[in-house]
């Protein structure tokens, strides 16, 4: 049998000290830390499971303290492609659980459609590996709070893909407002972002050779395939949220960053006009009230005003009216590193502090809660959206309030095969 090239790293130290040879960069990981716990010392071995267009971006953007050994795809030759492309000697898998049997992988970036992100991350818990998941984090409600619930039980690192949380200048801004900076907030204005398409219908065309079609469609109804779904999927409701989770996924987790509602969520929410499409409005029970109103404007932030004036956060940077609201804003080189436009798509540095966090088991900026509360006021506007009228929203519990039909809403049918595990 082929021996792993990391196996054969880490039985190295053991001939070379029977040799009288130190070796001390080539240390077993049993020495370091605790089975699926790497030391400081050592580079954290990864698994992606996902390889589009983000993965390989992410890919690229690997800091040095990560190493790829292996990746999946439902979709074969998408991988072989990535590894080709990155001229790489990567293990190539279909189903992501071959991948997380994998005893070398410590950790995995999940970067798969929307609505197979939860699934697998889940599993990937339960293997014992950290987990970087791609944003939006859910496609309902409820398997978000079952994907916490499975963090927290196996006490996995977990960040998501929120990469403003790790911008300097976000990070300022939202403190900024949170301490009070604009003085009491009087209103908050974000983008109308769209909502995703209902299928009705599309004709069947020959499935890809390669791609296994049924897992890709995973919890979603079965559907036959055609190239509008596999490609064009964030523009449908089976698949996603549309644009209200993915900008939308950037916009409110400022929003919610800058309020300091990281653990929880508004109390009500309305659509303002009709529609899928339609602007929607929503309050905390502090009286803070949000309009998703803009056409135009911070698509990864919003517009807060309060009486001592107004601050636009958006991606990378913040302005102010009146323009010296700020006394000390932090000093221009700390935003550099995102300065280029290119950068401000990758996650370099968010990955970086996944991990720095493995390493230290330290929760990181964008932890699985952060991730799971923000997303959930995407759904909310949404659900909104589909019902057409006021919702009173209950952000500890995690449902609405003596609303069963508003409930059902929180979950979908799964088909067989793909369910959530009933026990995490």
């Amino acid at each position: 049998m082929t021996q792993s090239p990391l196996l054969s790293r880490r039985r190295l130290l053991v001939h070379a000290v029977a040799g009288g040879v130190s070796l001390p960069y080539l240390v077993p990981r049993t020495v370091l830390a605790a089975p699926g716990k790497p030391g400081a010392n050592e580079r954290v071995t990864i698994g992606v499971i996902g390889t589009g267009g983000r993965a390989r971006l992410l890919i690229d953007q690997l800091p040095e303290s990560g190493q790829i050994a292996s990746v999946c795809d439902c979709y074969l030759r998408r991988a072989e492609e990535a590894a080709k492309q990155k001229q790489a000697r990567w293990r190539i898998h279909q189903d992501h659980r071959r991948l997380l049997d994998e005893k070398d992988i410590d950790a995995v970036l999940v970067v798969t459609t929307d609505h197979g992100r939860v699934l697998p991350s889940i599993h990937a818990c339960q293997a014992g590996k950290d987990v970087y998941a791609e944003k939006p984090l859910t496609l309902t409600i409820r398997e978000g709070r079952v994907l916490v619930q499975a963090v927290r039980k196996y006490g996995r690192v977990f960040q998501v893909g929120s990469q403003q949380r790790s911008m300097e200048m976000n990070r300022f801004a939202c403190e900024f407002v949170r301490s009070g900076g604009i003085g009491k907030i009087k209103l908050v204005q974000g983008i109308n972002y769209t909502g995703p398409n209902r299928y009705q219908g599309l004709p069947e065309q020959p499935i890809p050779e390669g791609l296994d079609w049924d897992r890709w469609l995973g919890q979603a109804e079965m559907r036959p395939y055609n190239a509008a779904l596999h490609f064009g999927w964030m523009g449908w409701r089976d698949f996603s949220g549309g644009e209200m989770t993915n900008w939308g996924a950037h916009g409110l987790d400022q929003i919610q960053w800058a309020l300091g509602m990281d653990d929880s969520g508004p109390v009500e929410i309305w659509p303002v006009t009709p529609g899928p499409n339609g602007k929607v409005s929503y309050r905390y029970a502090n009286g803070i009230e949000v309009r998703l109103e803009l056409e135009k404007g911070p698509h990864g932030g919003a517009i807060f005003t309060g009486d001592h004036g107004k601050i636009e956060i958006n991606r990378n940077k913040f302005t102010t009216n009146p323009k010296d609201l700020v006394k000390n804003p932090p000093p221009e080189h700390l935003a550099d590193k995102w300065r280029d436009e290119v950068a401000l798509w990758q996650a370099r540095y968010h990955m970086e502090n996944w991990i720095d966090c493995i390493k230290t088991r330290q929760r990181p900026v964008a932890d699985v809660e952060i991730g799971h509360r923000s997303i959930t006021v995407c759904h909310l506007a949404n659900i909104a959206r589909e019902l057409g009228r006021r919702l009173q929203w209950d952000p500890q519990k995690e449902q609405f309030v003596g609303d069963d039909e508003a409930d059902r809403y929180l979950s979908r049918p799964r088909r067989k095969g793909y369910e959530l595990p009933e026990v995490v």
